[in-house]
C-alpha cells in the first residue's frame, strides 16, 4: 500500500512574511471609525445644527426644495439614520445594518446631487466613496475589534448578512426616492 501526502500549504499564514489577521481587524476599525464619525457628525448637522449644519428646520427646507414631501420629517429621518448608522459603525454594533443605513442615505444623496458630474465641487465623488465604504463594511463585517463579536448571532459575520443588508438598503432607498417629486 502506498501512502501519498500533500505538501504543507505555506502560503499566506506561515513564515515571517505572513500577514497577521489582526492587521485586517485594525484596518477595518480605522475605516469604521472614520466613516462612522464622519456620518454621525453629518447627522448631527441635520438634527442639532452642530458643525455649521442647518438643524432640522434648515435641513427640512433643503429636503423640501429637493422634492421630498414633509421636509422636516425627512430631515429627522436622514439625521437619525446618519447619526445612528454612523455610531453603529464606530462601535461595530449591528454592522451590516449600520452599513445599510449609511448606504441607503448615500443613495438618496446621490440622487439629489446627480447631474453635476463626478468631481467636486458639484460632483458626487464624496457620496460614491461613502456609499462604497458603507457597502463594503456591510459585506465584510466589522472585524474582531467590534461589539458584534460579543453578540451570538453576529459573532461570526456571514456574507449573507451583508448581502441582505445591502439589498435592504437599496430597496428602502428606492422606496424613499419614489415618493420624491
Amino acid at each position: 500500500m502506498t501512502v501519498t501526502t500533500r505538501p504543507a500549504d505555506t502560503t499566506a499564514t506561515d513564515g515571517p512574511d505572513a500577514s497577521s489577521p489582526h492587521a485586517y481587524d485594525v484596518g477595518l476599525l480605522l475605516l469604521r471609525l472614520v466613516l462612522g464619525l464622519t456620518l454621525a457628525a453629518h447627522g448631527a448637522q441635520k438634527l442639532l445644527g452642530w458643525f455649521g449644519g442647518g438643524g432640522i428646520e434648515g435641513t427640512g427646507q433643503f429636503f423640501a426644495m429637493s422634492g421630498y414631501p414633509s421636509g422636516e420629517a425627512m430631515a429627522v429621518i436622514a439625521g437619525l439614520t446618519e447619526t445612528l448608522g454612523g455610531l453603529g459603525l464606530v462601535f461595530g454594533l449591528l454592522t451590516p445594518l449600520a452599513g445599510a443605513a449609511v448606504l441607503g442615505t448615500m443613495i438618496n444623496a446621490l440622487a439629489v446631487k446627480w447631474g453635476g458630474g463626478f468631481f467636486a465641487p458639484e460632483g458626487v465623488e464624496y457620496e460614491v466613496l461613502l456609499a462604497a465604504a458603507a457597502a463594503g463594511l456591510a459585506l465584510t463585517g466589522p472585524g474582531r475589534l467590534a461589539v458584534d463579536r460579543y453578540l451570538p448571532g453576529l459573532r461570526a459575520h456571514r456574507l449573507v448578512y451583508g448581502v441582505a443588508a445591502v439589498v435592504l438598503a437599496v430597496l428602502l432607498a428606492g422606496l424613499v426616492l419614489l415618493i420624491r417629486n
